[in-house]
C-alpha cells in the first residue's frame, strides 16, 4: 500500500518557520493502529489524514472529505495548523478549485477558504472561565517560575488552561521562559489540563502591531511545545477579544520557529484563523 504524505510549515510563508505538519492523503479508513503508528513515525506534533468520503470523488474535485489528526500519541479532537496544512495541500498541489472545503471532523464541520495570499479556516471559538489560581498553583510556577501572573482562565472543553504574564512583562520575558515538560505533567496528572497556553499583551501600535503574543505546551498530547496553534487561538481570541474590544486582531506565537495568524471573531460564535502556507516535503508511505 502507497499512501501520499506532504509536510507543510504552517503560518508562515517560509519553509522551516511555523509549524509543520505531515498530510496524508487516504482513499480508505486505516486501522486505528496505523493511524498512531504514522503519526509516531513522522514525529510531528500533528499528522493530518485526508479521507475522501464520496467515492465519486477525488482530491481535485471534492468538496467534503474526513479529516483526523494525531499526535506521536494519541488521536486530537481539534487541530488548527494541519488543518490549514491539509488545506494548502488541496488548493496549491491538488489544485482543488472549490470556492470551500469542508471538513468532517471530532470537533463538527470546520470550513476552509482561500483569500489572497492565505488560507482561512472557519472554526468553533470557545470562551474560557475565570480559574483560582491557587487550585493550579504548582502548574503556573512550572510554566511562568517567579512571575506573578496577571490572569488565570481554563477552558473545559479544550482542557486548556490559558495563563496571563502581566502587562509590565515584554515578548522577551515570555520567550525566555523554560518550562520542563515533565514538570508540567507531574503537577496536573489528573487529565483536567491538555494544553497550557502563555499569554501576554502585544503592542498593536508597533511594527507589524500584534494584539497579543502567546506560547503553548502541551506535554500530555506528547508535544513539549508545538510551534503555532490553531486550536489553542479558538480560546485566545475569546479572550483576548473580551478584552481588548476587538473583533480583529493579528497574533504571533512567540516558539523557536514562530508564526503570525490573523484573527476574526464573528457574531455567529465562531472566529476566522488566517495564515499561510508552505510546502516543503512530498512523497509516498510504503506500507
Amino acid at each position: 500500500m502507497e499512501i501520499p504524505i506532504f509536510t507543510v510549515d504552517a503560518f508562515t510563508n517560509k519553509p522551516f518557520e511555523g509549524n509543520p505538519a505531515a498530510v496524508c492523503l487516504l482513499q480508505n479508513e486505516l486501522t486505528q493502529d496505523l493511524y498512531q503508528k504514522i503519526a509516531a513515525e513522522m514525529n510531528l506534533s500533528e499528522t493530518a489524514f485526508l479521507q475522501i468520503l464520496n467515492s465519486t470523488d477525488d482530491f481535485h474535485s471534492g468538496s467534503r472529505f474526513g479529516l483526523r489528526w494525531f499526535t506521536p500519541t494519541n488521536e486530537v479532537p481539534l487541530c488548527g495548523h494541519a488543518t490549514l496544512a491539509s488545506a494548502a495541500v488541496l488548493f496549491y498541489v491538488k489544485k482543488n478549485a472549490n470556492a470551500t472545503l469542508v471538513f468532517e471532523t471530532l470537533s463538527g464541520e470546520l470550513y476552509a477558504r482561500r483569500e489572497g495570499n492565505r488560507i482561512v479556516l472557519d472554526f468553533p471559538i470557545y470562551k474560557p472561565t475565570v480559574q483560582d489560581p491557587n487550585e493550579v498553583k504548582e502548574l503556573i510556577e512550572s510554566a511562568a517560575g517567579e512571575v506573578a501572573v496577571q490572569d488565570v482562565r481554563y477552558c473545559a472543553v479544550t482542557k486548556k488552561l490559558l495563563v496571563r504574564l502581566p502587562d509590565t512583562c515584554d515578548r522577551s520575558m515570555l520567550e525566555s521562559l523554560k518550562p520542563d515538560p515533565q514538570s508540567l505533567m507531574q503537577n496536573d496528572s489528573t487529565g483536567k489540563v491538555k494544553g497550557l497556553i502563555l499569554t501576554l499583551k502585544g503592542n498593536p501600535q508597533g511594527q507589524p502591531g500584534y494584539d497579543f503574543y502567546s506560547r503553548y505546551f502541551a506535554p500530555w498530547n506528547g508535544v513539549s511545545e508545538d510551534p503555532v496553534t490553531g486550536s489553542a487561538h479558538t480560546v485566545l481570541s475569546s479572550y483576548w477579544s473580551e478584552q481588548l474590544g476587538k473583533q480583529k486582531m493579528l497574533a504571533f506565537q512567540c516558539s523557536r520557529r514562530g508564526g503570525e495568524l490573523r484573527l476574526s471573531v464573528r457574531e455567529d460564535g465562531r472566529v476566522d484563523i488566517a495564515g499561510e502556507a508552505v510546502l516543503v516535503l512530498q512523497g509516498k508511505l510504503t506500507l
